[in-house]
Protein backbone atom coordinates (compact mmCIF):
# COMPACT_ATOMS: atom_id res chain seq x y z
CA UNK A 1 0.00 0.00 0.00
CA UNK A 2 1.53 3.33 -0.82
CA UNK A 3 2.70 5.66 1.79
CA UNK A 4 0.02 8.15 3.00
CA UNK A 5 1.51 11.71 2.84
CA UNK A 6 0.01 14.89 4.06
CA UNK A 7 -2.10 17.22 1.69
CA UNK A 8 0.61 19.63 -0.13
CA UNK A 9 -0.28 23.53 1.15
CA UNK A 10 -1.97 25.70 -1.53
CA UNK A 11 0.63 28.18 -3.03
CA UNK A 12 -2.17 30.84 -2.08
CA UNK A 13 -1.27 29.79 1.13
CA UNK A 14 1.85 32.02 1.20
CA UNK A 15 0.98 35.83 1.19
CA UNK A 16 4.34 36.62 -0.77
CA UNK A 17 4.03 34.18 -3.59
CA UNK A 18 1.90 35.80 -5.95
CA UNK A 19 4.16 38.89 -6.01
CA UNK A 20 6.97 36.18 -6.56
CA UNK A 21 4.93 34.79 -9.10
CA UNK A 22 4.31 37.91 -10.82
CA UNK A 23 7.81 39.29 -11.20
CA UNK A 24 9.04 35.68 -12.90
CA UNK A 25 6.46 35.94 -15.36
CA UNK A 26 7.65 39.47 -16.09
CA UNK A 27 11.61 38.72 -15.97
CA UNK A 28 11.32 35.37 -17.66
CA UNK A 29 8.23 35.89 -20.21
CA UNK A 30 7.01 32.71 -18.81
CA UNK A 31 2.95 33.13 -19.34
CA UNK A 32 2.75 29.42 -19.20
CA UNK A 33 2.98 29.19 -15.51
CA UNK A 34 -0.02 31.63 -15.15
CA UNK A 35 -2.43 28.89 -14.66
CA UNK A 36 -0.16 26.36 -13.44
CA UNK A 37 0.47 27.56 -9.58
CA UNK A 38 1.18 23.60 -8.39
CA UNK A 39 4.00 22.63 -11.43
CA UNK A 40 5.26 26.27 -10.32
CA UNK A 41 5.77 26.10 -6.43
CA UNK A 42 6.89 22.68 -6.65
CA UNK A 43 9.94 24.31 -8.55
CA UNK A 44 10.09 27.25 -6.20
CA UNK A 45 10.44 24.52 -3.48
CA UNK A 46 13.78 22.89 -4.92
CA UNK A 47 15.50 26.35 -4.83
CA UNK A 48 14.50 27.03 -1.50
CA UNK A 49 16.18 23.46 -0.41
CA UNK A 50 19.24 24.42 -2.22
CA UNK A 51 19.17 27.91 -0.94
CA UNK A 52 17.64 27.21 2.53
CA UNK A 53 15.26 29.94 2.58
CA UNK A 54 12.25 29.01 4.28
CA UNK A 55 9.30 30.64 2.06
CA UNK A 56 8.31 32.87 -0.88
CA UNK A 57 9.29 36.40 1.01
CA UNK A 58 13.06 35.14 1.85
CA UNK A 59 13.04 33.98 -1.70
CA UNK A 60 12.34 37.24 -3.10
CA UNK A 61 14.99 39.06 -1.10
CA UNK A 62 17.49 36.64 -2.24
CA UNK A 63 17.00 37.22 -5.94
CA UNK A 64 16.72 40.75 -4.62
CA UNK A 65 20.36 40.51 -3.63
CA UNK A 66 23.28 42.57 -5.41
CA UNK A 67 25.48 39.78 -4.86
CA UNK A 68 23.88 36.68 -4.99
CA UNK A 69 20.70 37.52 -6.85
CA UNK A 70 21.96 37.12 -10.45
CA UNK A 71 23.28 33.67 -9.74
CA UNK A 72 20.35 32.48 -8.37
CA UNK A 73 18.05 33.77 -11.11
CA UNK A 74 19.83 31.62 -13.59
CA UNK A 75 19.24 28.57 -11.42
CA UNK A 76 15.42 29.60 -10.78
CA UNK A 77 15.12 29.92 -14.88
CA UNK A 78 16.45 26.88 -15.28
CA UNK A 79 14.57 25.15 -12.71
CA UNK A 80 11.33 26.69 -14.72
CA UNK A 81 12.52 25.58 -18.09
CA UNK A 82 11.02 22.23 -19.00
CA UNK A 83 13.77 20.91 -20.89
CA UNK A 84 12.51 18.04 -22.69
CA UNK A 85 14.32 17.40 -25.58
CA UNK A 86 15.87 14.84 -28.08
CA UNK A 87 17.68 14.06 -31.14
CA UNK A 88 15.60 14.95 -34.84
CA UNK A 89 12.47 15.65 -32.53
CA UNK A 90 9.50 16.35 -35.46
CA UNK A 91 10.73 13.62 -38.48
CA UNK A 92 8.46 15.90 -40.66
CA UNK A 93 10.70 19.39 -40.16
CA UNK A 94 13.96 17.14 -40.37
CA UNK A 95 12.88 15.61 -43.51
CA UNK A 96 11.70 19.22 -45.06
CA UNK A 97 15.20 20.44 -44.02
CA UNK A 98 16.74 17.48 -45.89
CA UNK A 99 14.66 17.60 -48.89
CA UNK A 100 14.18 21.27 -49.55
CA UNK A 101 15.33 23.87 -47.13
CA UNK A 102 19.20 22.79 -46.56
CA UNK A 103 19.64 21.96 -50.49
CA UNK A 104 18.27 25.49 -51.34
CA UNK A 105 19.94 27.24 -49.19
CA UNK A 106 23.33 25.36 -50.52
CA UNK A 107 22.21 26.23 -53.81
CA UNK A 108 21.83 29.89 -52.86
CA UNK A 109 24.96 30.36 -51.33
CA UNK A 110 27.34 28.01 -53.45
CA UNK A 111 29.68 31.24 -54.46
CA UNK A 112 29.95 32.75 -50.64
CA UNK A 113 29.99 29.24 -49.08
CA UNK A 114 28.66 30.73 -46.01
CA UNK A 115 26.03 29.24 -43.50
CA UNK A 116 24.47 30.42 -40.74
CA UNK A 117 22.23 28.69 -38.84
CA UNK A 118 20.54 29.83 -35.26
CA UNK A 119 18.61 27.45 -32.85
CA UNK A 120 17.29 29.66 -30.44
CA UNK A 121 15.63 28.44 -27.25
CA UNK A 122 18.52 24.99 -27.38
CA UNK A 123 17.89 23.40 -24.21
CA UNK A 124 20.64 21.16 -24.11
CA UNK A 125 21.88 20.68 -27.49
CA UNK A 126 20.05 18.30 -29.23
CA UNK A 127 18.29 20.47 -31.65
CA UNK A 128 21.55 22.35 -32.80
CA UNK A 129 23.63 19.14 -33.13
CA UNK A 130 21.25 17.39 -34.76
CA UNK A 131 21.15 20.63 -37.75
CA UNK A 132 25.66 19.64 -37.29
CA UNK A 133 24.61 16.41 -38.39
CA UNK A 134 22.35 17.13 -41.30
CA UNK A 135 24.41 19.94 -42.75
CA UNK A 136 27.59 17.58 -42.37
CA UNK A 137 25.62 14.91 -44.25
CA UNK A 138 24.42 17.05 -47.39
CA UNK A 139 27.68 18.81 -48.10
CA UNK A 140 29.63 15.82 -47.77
CA UNK A 141 33.27 16.13 -48.72
CA UNK A 142 32.52 19.51 -49.58
CA UNK A 143 32.15 20.38 -46.25
CA UNK A 144 36.09 21.92 -45.42
CA UNK A 145 35.48 24.35 -47.94
CA UNK A 146 32.53 25.98 -46.37
CA UNK A 147 31.97 28.16 -43.12
CA UNK A 148 29.51 26.80 -40.93
CA UNK A 149 28.13 28.71 -38.26
CA UNK A 150 25.51 26.55 -35.68
CA UNK A 151 24.74 29.01 -32.59
CA UNK A 152 22.96 27.38 -29.95
CA UNK A 153 21.00 29.88 -27.41
CA UNK A 154 18.91 29.43 -24.42
CA UNK A 155 18.17 30.95 -21.02
CA UNK A 156 19.18 27.81 -18.64
CA UNK A 157 22.97 28.14 -17.97
CA UNK A 158 22.38 24.49 -16.27
CA UNK A 159 21.10 23.48 -19.97
CA UNK A 160 23.86 24.91 -22.36
CA UNK A 161 26.32 23.32 -19.66
CA UNK A 162 25.16 20.18 -20.53
CA UNK A 163 24.94 21.44 -24.40
CA UNK A 164 28.37 22.03 -24.39
CA UNK A 165 29.32 18.93 -22.69
CA UNK A 166 27.78 16.79 -25.89
CA UNK A 167 27.20 13.70 -23.69
CA UNK A 168 23.41 12.10 -23.75
CA UNK A 169 21.25 9.49 -22.16
CA UNK A 170 19.21 7.16 -23.97
CA UNK A 171 16.73 9.13 -23.05
CA UNK A 172 17.61 12.06 -25.45
CA UNK A 173 18.02 9.26 -28.42
CA UNK A 174 14.98 7.41 -27.63
CA UNK A 175 13.54 7.65 -31.60
CA UNK A 176 17.06 7.23 -32.74
CA UNK A 177 17.51 3.74 -34.35
CA UNK A 178 20.41 1.78 -33.06
CA UNK A 179 22.82 2.19 -36.34
CA UNK A 180 22.27 5.92 -36.16
CA UNK A 181 23.74 5.63 -32.59
CA UNK A 182 26.62 4.19 -33.65
CA UNK A 183 26.96 6.66 -36.69
CA UNK A 184 26.84 9.96 -34.42
CA UNK A 185 27.87 9.03 -30.77
CA UNK A 186 30.31 6.91 -28.83
CA UNK A 187 29.41 4.71 -26.29
CA UNK A 188 30.19 6.21 -22.66
CA UNK A 189 30.98 3.17 -20.02
CA UNK A 190 28.45 3.56 -16.70
CA UNK A 191 29.76 6.12 -14.35
CA UNK A 192 28.91 7.48 -10.99
CA UNK A 193 25.95 10.36 -11.35
CA UNK A 194 23.62 10.90 -14.06
CA UNK A 195 25.04 7.75 -16.48
CA UNK A 196 25.43 5.15 -14.30
CA UNK A 197 23.51 3.72 -16.80
CA UNK A 198 26.03 4.80 -19.63
CA UNK A 199 25.51 6.95 -22.49
CA UNK A 200 26.74 8.37 -25.87
CA UNK A 201 29.09 11.21 -26.73
CA UNK A 202 28.46 13.24 -30.15
CA UNK A 203 31.63 12.78 -32.04
CA UNK A 204 33.62 15.85 -32.38
CA UNK A 205 33.09 16.15 -36.21
CA UNK A 206 29.66 17.49 -35.23
CA UNK A 207 30.63 18.97 -32.06
CA UNK A 208 32.76 21.42 -33.69
CA UNK A 209 30.17 22.55 -36.28
CA UNK A 210 28.01 24.30 -33.18
CA UNK A 211 28.78 26.85 -30.32
CA UNK A 212 26.69 27.88 -27.39
CA UNK A 213 25.50 31.52 -25.76
CA UNK A 214 23.18 32.26 -22.92
CA UNK A 215 20.45 34.20 -24.46
CA UNK A 216 16.67 35.50 -23.70
CA UNK A 217 14.35 35.46 -26.55
CA UNK A 218 12.63 38.45 -24.63
CA UNK A 219 15.49 40.81 -25.74
CA UNK A 220 14.16 40.48 -29.39
CA UNK A 221 10.92 42.78 -28.75
CA UNK A 222 13.54 45.35 -26.93
CA UNK A 223 13.01 48.20 -29.84
CA UNK A 224 16.45 49.66 -29.25
CA UNK A 225 18.18 45.92 -30.09
CA UNK A 226 19.93 45.81 -33.39
CA UNK A 227 18.73 43.27 -35.23
CA UNK A 228 22.59 42.09 -35.37
CA UNK A 229 24.06 39.47 -38.39
CA UNK A 230 21.24 37.52 -40.09
CA UNK A 231 20.84 34.18 -40.22
CA UNK A 232 20.12 31.43 -43.31
CA UNK A 233 17.94 29.15 -41.20
CA UNK A 234 16.60 29.43 -37.53
CA UNK A 235 14.94 27.17 -35.43
CA UNK A 236 12.59 28.29 -32.54
CA UNK A 237 10.48 25.16 -31.14
CA UNK A 238 8.80 24.53 -29.11
CA UNK A 239 9.67 27.67 -26.62
CA UNK A 240 6.94 30.00 -27.74
CA UNK A 241 4.32 28.13 -25.68
CA UNK A 242 5.81 29.27 -22.17
CA UNK A 243 4.76 33.37 -23.62
CA UNK A 244 1.40 34.94 -24.02
CA UNK A 245 -0.04 35.69 -27.82
CA UNK A 246 1.38 39.20 -27.47
CA UNK A 247 4.71 38.59 -27.00
CA UNK A 248 4.72 35.61 -28.72
CA UNK A 249 3.63 37.87 -32.41
CA UNK A 250 6.66 40.27 -31.03
CA UNK A 251 9.18 37.35 -30.22
CA UNK A 252 8.27 36.11 -34.28
CA UNK A 253 8.40 39.40 -35.72
CA UNK A 254 12.35 39.76 -33.85
CA UNK A 255 13.02 36.34 -35.43
CA UNK A 256 12.36 37.58 -39.08
CA UNK A 257 13.92 40.48 -38.73
CA UNK A 258 17.24 38.48 -38.13
CA UNK A 259 16.63 35.94 -41.26
CA UNK A 260 19.04 36.93 -44.60
CA UNK A 261 17.64 36.93 -47.80
CA UNK A 262 16.42 33.39 -48.65
CA UNK A 263 16.58 32.81 -45.31
CA UNK A 264 14.14 30.18 -43.71
CA UNK A 265 12.35 29.93 -39.94
CA UNK A 266 10.95 26.76 -38.56
CA UNK A 267 8.40 26.94 -35.16
CA UNK A 268 6.98 24.32 -33.64
CA UNK A 269 3.86 22.12 -34.74
CA UNK A 270 1.52 24.16 -32.04
CA UNK A 271 3.21 27.95 -32.50
CA UNK A 272 2.00 28.96 -36.07
CA UNK A 273 -0.38 31.63 -35.74
CA UNK A 274 -2.33 33.11 -38.51
CA UNK A 275 -1.06 36.69 -37.17
CA UNK A 276 2.52 35.77 -38.58
CA UNK A 277 1.23 36.29 -42.01
CA UNK A 278 1.53 40.29 -41.35
CA UNK A 279 5.57 40.08 -41.34
CA UNK A 280 6.15 36.58 -42.79
CA UNK A 281 5.04 34.52 -45.69
CA UNK A 282 4.31 31.29 -44.65
CA UNK A 283 5.71 27.91 -47.14
CA UNK A 284 3.75 24.70 -46.86
CA UNK A 285 6.34 21.88 -47.50
CA UNK A 286 5.20 18.26 -46.80
CA UNK A 287 4.24 17.54 -43.13
CA UNK A 288 4.86 21.29 -42.13
CA UNK A 289 5.15 24.41 -42.42
CA UNK A 290 8.37 26.89 -42.74
CA UNK A 291 8.56 30.84 -42.76
CA UNK A 292 10.01 33.47 -44.75
CA UNK A 293 10.31 37.00 -45.37
CA UNK A 294 7.70 38.51 -47.37
CA UNK A 295 9.53 39.28 -50.34
CA UNK A 296 11.21 35.65 -50.36
CA UNK A 297 8.47 33.20 -50.20
CA UNK A 298 9.01 31.49 -53.58
CA UNK A 299 9.08 27.84 -52.51
CA UNK A 300 12.20 26.26 -54.18
CA UNK A 301 12.17 23.15 -56.03
CA UNK A 302 12.50 20.56 -53.61
CA UNK A 303 15.22 17.72 -53.97
CA UNK A 304 14.32 14.83 -56.74
CA UNK A 305 13.52 11.69 -55.02
CA UNK A 306 12.48 8.10 -55.89
CA UNK A 307 8.90 7.65 -56.58
CA UNK A 308 7.52 5.79 -53.51
CA UNK A 309 6.74 1.93 -53.74
CA UNK A 310 3.10 0.98 -54.50
CA UNK A 311 1.87 0.77 -50.81
CA UNK A 312 1.21 -2.51 -49.70
CA UNK A 313 -2.76 -3.35 -48.65
CA UNK A 314 -3.01 -2.15 -44.78
CA UNK A 315 -2.40 -5.12 -42.54
CA UNK A 316 -5.69 -5.97 -40.88
CA UNK A 317 -6.03 -6.55 -37.23
CA UNK A 318 -5.45 -10.25 -36.10
CA UNK A 319 -7.14 -11.94 -33.36
CA UNK A 320 -5.03 -12.13 -29.78
CA UNK A 321 -5.25 -15.16 -27.16
CA UNK A 322 -7.46 -14.40 -24.69
CA UNK A 323 -6.56 -13.97 -21.60
CA UNK A 324 -8.72 -13.27 -18.47
CA UNK A 325 -8.46 -9.25 -17.31
CA UNK A 326 -7.54 -10.49 -13.54
CA UNK A 327 -4.78 -12.38 -15.17
CA UNK A 328 -3.28 -9.64 -16.67
CA UNK A 329 -3.92 -7.22 -13.10
CA UNK A 330 -2.36 -9.68 -11.32
CA UNK A 331 0.67 -10.01 -13.48
CA UNK A 332 1.31 -6.31 -13.91
CA UNK A 333 1.03 -5.77 -10.26
CA UNK A 334 3.12 -8.10 -9.19
CA UNK A 335 6.38 -6.42 -7.49
CA UNK A 336 9.70 -6.57 -9.70
CA UNK A 337 13.32 -6.09 -8.26
CA UNK A 338 14.10 -2.23 -7.55
CA UNK A 339 16.28 -0.39 -10.21
CA UNK A 340 17.24 2.26 -8.34
CA UNK A 341 20.98 0.75 -7.62
CA UNK A 342 21.40 1.50 -11.28
CA UNK A 343 20.76 5.48 -10.65
CA UNK A 344 21.87 8.48 -8.27
CA UNK A 345 19.19 9.42 -5.47
CA UNK A 346 17.94 13.16 -6.43
CA UNK A 347 17.18 15.64 -4.38
CA UNK A 348 13.47 16.15 -6.01
CA UNK A 349 10.90 15.22 -2.75
CA UNK A 350 9.17 12.10 -3.91
CA UNK A 351 5.87 11.35 -2.71
CA UNK A 352 3.30 8.65 -2.91
CA UNK A 353 1.03 9.31 -6.07
CA UNK A 354 -1.97 11.44 -6.43
CA UNK A 355 -5.27 9.25 -6.56
CA UNK A 356 -7.15 12.01 -8.00
CA UNK A 357 -4.46 13.38 -10.29
CA UNK A 358 -3.13 10.22 -12.82
CA UNK A 359 -2.11 13.01 -15.51
CA UNK A 360 -0.19 15.32 -12.67
CA UNK A 361 2.02 11.67 -12.30
CA UNK A 362 2.51 11.78 -16.24
CA UNK A 363 3.84 14.92 -16.14
CA UNK A 364 6.03 14.93 -13.38
CA UNK A 365 7.47 11.18 -14.52
CA UNK A 366 8.38 13.23 -18.59
CA UNK A 367 9.09 16.49 -16.11
CA UNK A 368 12.18 14.39 -13.91
CA UNK A 369 13.28 12.16 -16.68
CA UNK A 370 13.51 15.07 -18.95
CA UNK A 371 15.79 17.05 -16.45
CA UNK A 372 18.25 13.74 -16.57
CA UNK A 373 16.53 12.42 -12.90
CA UNK A 374 15.98 9.14 -13.88
CA UNK A 375 16.17 7.62 -10.66
CA UNK A 376 13.55 10.21 -9.00
CA UNK A 377 11.36 9.21 -12.53
CA UNK A 378 11.14 6.02 -12.03
CA UNK A 379 10.56 6.24 -8.02
CA UNK A 380 7.38 8.52 -9.22
CA UNK A 381 6.73 6.02 -11.91
CA UNK A 382 6.42 3.14 -9.23
CA UNK A 383 4.29 4.68 -7.08
CA UNK A 384 1.60 5.65 -10.02
CA UNK A 385 1.65 2.19 -11.19
CA UNK A 386 1.03 0.77 -7.20
CA UNK A 387 -2.24 2.61 -7.73
CA UNK A 388 -3.27 2.09 -11.07
CA UNK A 389 -1.13 -0.77 -12.87
CA UNK A 390 -3.16 -1.17 -16.08
CA UNK A 391 -2.61 2.14 -17.14
CA UNK A 392 -1.27 1.56 -20.84
CA UNK A 393 0.84 5.42 -20.21
CA UNK A 394 2.27 4.33 -17.17
CA UNK A 395 3.58 1.41 -18.76
CA UNK A 396 4.90 2.80 -21.60
CA UNK A 397 6.63 4.97 -19.65
CA UNK A 398 8.04 2.38 -17.86
CA UNK A 399 9.19 0.85 -20.71
CA UNK A 400 11.01 4.02 -22.21
CA UNK A 401 12.76 3.94 -18.68
CA UNK A 402 13.82 1.04 -17.91
CA UNK A 403 15.57 1.30 -21.20
CA UNK A 404 16.57 4.18 -20.32
CA UNK A 405 18.29 2.29 -17.46
CA UNK A 406 19.88 -0.64 -19.22
CA UNK A 407 17.38 -3.06 -18.22
CA UNK A 408 15.91 -4.52 -21.83
CA UNK A 409 13.97 -7.21 -21.17
CA UNK A 410 11.59 -5.40 -18.20
CA UNK A 411 11.70 -2.57 -20.98
CA UNK A 412 10.24 -5.45 -23.75
CA UNK A 413 7.88 -6.57 -21.02
CA UNK A 414 6.17 -3.33 -19.73
CA UNK A 415 5.70 -2.22 -23.58
CA UNK A 416 4.10 -5.05 -24.22
CA UNK A 417 1.85 -5.06 -21.43
CA UNK A 418 1.05 -1.04 -23.20
CA UNK A 419 -0.11 -3.11 -26.15
CA UNK A 420 -2.30 -5.82 -24.35
CA UNK A 421 -4.00 -3.03 -22.54
CA UNK A 422 -4.38 -0.80 -25.82
CA UNK A 423 -3.33 -2.44 -29.25
CA UNK A 424 -3.66 0.97 -31.01
CA UNK A 425 -1.09 2.62 -28.90
CA UNK A 426 1.19 3.72 -31.61
CA UNK A 427 4.12 5.40 -29.90
CA UNK A 428 4.33 1.77 -27.88
CA UNK A 429 4.43 -0.31 -31.21
CA UNK A 430 7.36 2.21 -32.33
CA UNK A 431 9.57 2.09 -29.47
CA UNK A 432 8.79 -1.41 -29.25
CA UNK A 433 10.45 -2.07 -32.72
CA UNK A 434 13.67 0.15 -31.69
CA UNK A 435 14.23 -2.10 -28.89
CA UNK A 436 13.77 -4.94 -30.98
CA UNK A 437 15.85 -3.66 -33.64
CA UNK A 438 18.40 -3.62 -30.76
CA UNK A 439 18.55 -6.70 -29.39
CA UNK A 440 18.65 -8.05 -32.90
CA UNK A 441 15.62 -9.40 -33.69
CA UNK A 442 14.43 -8.14 -36.72
CA UNK A 443 11.20 -10.11 -37.43
CA UNK A 444 9.59 -9.10 -34.51
CA UNK A 445 11.00 -6.09 -34.92
CA UNK A 446 9.57 -5.28 -38.60
CA UNK A 447 5.96 -6.35 -37.32
CA UNK A 448 6.04 -3.81 -34.11
CA UNK A 449 6.83 -0.66 -36.91
CA UNK A 450 4.97 -2.16 -39.48
CA UNK A 451 1.76 -1.80 -36.57
CA UNK A 452 2.88 1.32 -35.90
CA UNK A 453 3.51 2.38 -39.59
CA UNK A 454 -0.41 1.01 -40.16
CA UNK A 455 -1.94 2.68 -37.20
CA UNK A 456 -0.17 6.34 -37.98
CA UNK A 457 -1.32 5.88 -41.53
CA UNK A 458 -5.09 5.07 -40.44
CA UNK A 459 -4.95 8.85 -38.82
CA UNK A 460 -5.16 12.12 -40.18
CA UNK A 461 -1.58 13.13 -40.65
CA UNK A 462 -1.56 16.02 -38.26
CA UNK A 463 -2.75 13.55 -35.79
CA UNK A 464 -1.04 14.37 -32.52
CA UNK A 465 -0.06 11.07 -31.14
CA UNK A 466 -0.55 9.87 -27.52
CA UNK A 467 2.25 10.10 -25.44
CA UNK A 468 4.32 11.30 -28.70
CA UNK A 469 6.53 14.25 -26.92
CA UNK A 470 4.30 16.78 -29.99
CA UNK A 471 5.03 14.38 -32.76
CA UNK A 472 2.19 13.99 -35.23
CA UNK A 473 0.85 10.79 -37.10
CA UNK A 474 3.09 11.80 -40.34
CA UNK A 475 6.46 11.99 -38.56
CA UNK A 476 6.00 8.38 -36.57
CA UNK A 477 5.12 6.88 -40.16
CA UNK A 478 7.76 8.46 -41.59
CA UNK A 479 10.25 7.79 -39.04
CA UNK A 480 8.84 3.82 -38.25
CA UNK A 481 8.69 3.30 -42.11
CA UNK A 482 12.70 4.72 -42.52
CA UNK A 483 13.70 2.07 -39.39
CA UNK A 484 11.59 -0.50 -41.14
CA UNK A 485 13.53 -0.09 -44.56
CA UNK A 486 17.07 -0.90 -42.85
CA UNK A 487 15.31 -4.60 -41.67
CA UNK A 488 14.50 -6.00 -45.24
CA UNK A 489 11.50 -7.67 -46.66
CA UNK A 490 11.70 -10.31 -44.03
CA UNK A 491 8.27 -10.23 -42.44
CA UNK A 492 6.60 -12.83 -39.30
CA UNK A 493 4.00 -15.62 -40.56
CA UNK A 494 1.05 -13.23 -39.47
CA UNK A 495 1.70 -8.98 -40.10
CA UNK A 496 -1.46 -7.66 -39.37
CA UNK A 497 -1.97 -5.45 -36.21
CA UNK A 498 -1.32 -7.07 -33.07
CA UNK A 499 0.75 -8.09 -30.45
CA UNK A 500 4.29 -8.15 -32.06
Amino acid sequence: MARQVPPRPHPGDDPAYAALKARIIARTGHHYYIDKDELLIERLRRRFRATAVADCAAYSVLLADRSRGEAEWACLEAEITVGETFFFRYAEQFQALRQTILPALIAAHSLDRTLRIWSAGCSTGAEPYSLAILVREALGDALPDWRIAILGTDISVEALATARAAEYGRWALRTMPPEDRLRYFTRLPPAPGIRREGGYALRPEFRALVRFERGNLLSLIEPKTPPGEGYDLILCRNVLIYFEAETVAAVVRGLGRRLRPDGWLLLGHAEPNPTFSGFLDPVSLPGTVAYRRLADAVPPAPRPVPPPAEPEPRPRPVEEPRVALETVVATLAQPRPPAMEVAERSSVEIVAADPDAPAGDLARIRALADAGETGAAWRVLRGALAHDPTDPALRFYEGLLARTLGRDDEAERALRAALYLDRGFVMAHYHLGLLLIGLDRPVEAARALDNAIALSQALGPNTLLLEGDGAAACEIAAGATAARAGLGPERGPDSGIGSP
